[in-house]
């Protein structure tokens, strides 16, 4: 059987968004998320807060364009994407390792929470969330862009269609 490696992020960007481009023409979106839980101690009755900081690439093309003209430091978004690990080399020629969430070409999602001017939305698989459509290997409507909207169907659509008639009634 495979293993599964998916991430589901929902925080606040640390600081904004970098773009760089590659020779061949591809280009990488990173910034940091910041997730926090608070819970209050039993012992003291006093509130705590924990945050993680989370390192986040895009090499979707798509997803990056939205990330770089929407995002900004404090930015609340939601994200799916897959645990990297990789070792590169620093400055002084040390070997390091980092740990980062990918969103890769066809796979993973980026939702802007409070959206452009505050109006919610967000993109899906390689999708261009300035205009709410959908894209990639999965196919089916997401709606939602960046403007707003309500969610569209996965297929059919508009009023009428093959499950009008079905009987509302849970069979158990």
């Amino acid at each position: 059987m495979a293993g599964v490696n998916k991430v589901i992020l929902v925080g606040n960007l640390g600081k904004d968004p970098e773009s760089r481009s590659f020779a061949n023409g591809g280009s990488v979106v990173s910034f940091t998320l910041a997730t926090s839980e608070t819970w209050r101690d039993k012992t003291t009755n006093e509130r705590k807060e924990k945050t993680e900081w989370h390192n986040v690439v895009i090499y979707n093309e798509n997803l990056g364009k939205v990330a770089s003209q929407y995002l900004k430091k404090g930015s609340k978004v939601y994200l799916e994407g897959a645990i990297q690990s990789r070792k590169f080399q620093d400055n002084t020629g040390n070997e390091r390792y980092i740990t980062e969430v990918v969103l890769q070409r066809f796979r993973g999602e980026l939702t802007l929470l409070d959206g452009r001017d505050g109006a919610g939305g967000g993109s899906r698989d390689g999708g261009d969330a300035g205009y709410g459509s959908s894209g990639g290997s999965g196919g089916g409507g997401f709606g939602g862009g960046v403007g707003g909207g309500a969610k569209k169907p996965a297929f059919g659509g508009g009023s009428g269609g093959a499950f009008d008639d079905l009987d509302d009634d849970v069979p158990f």
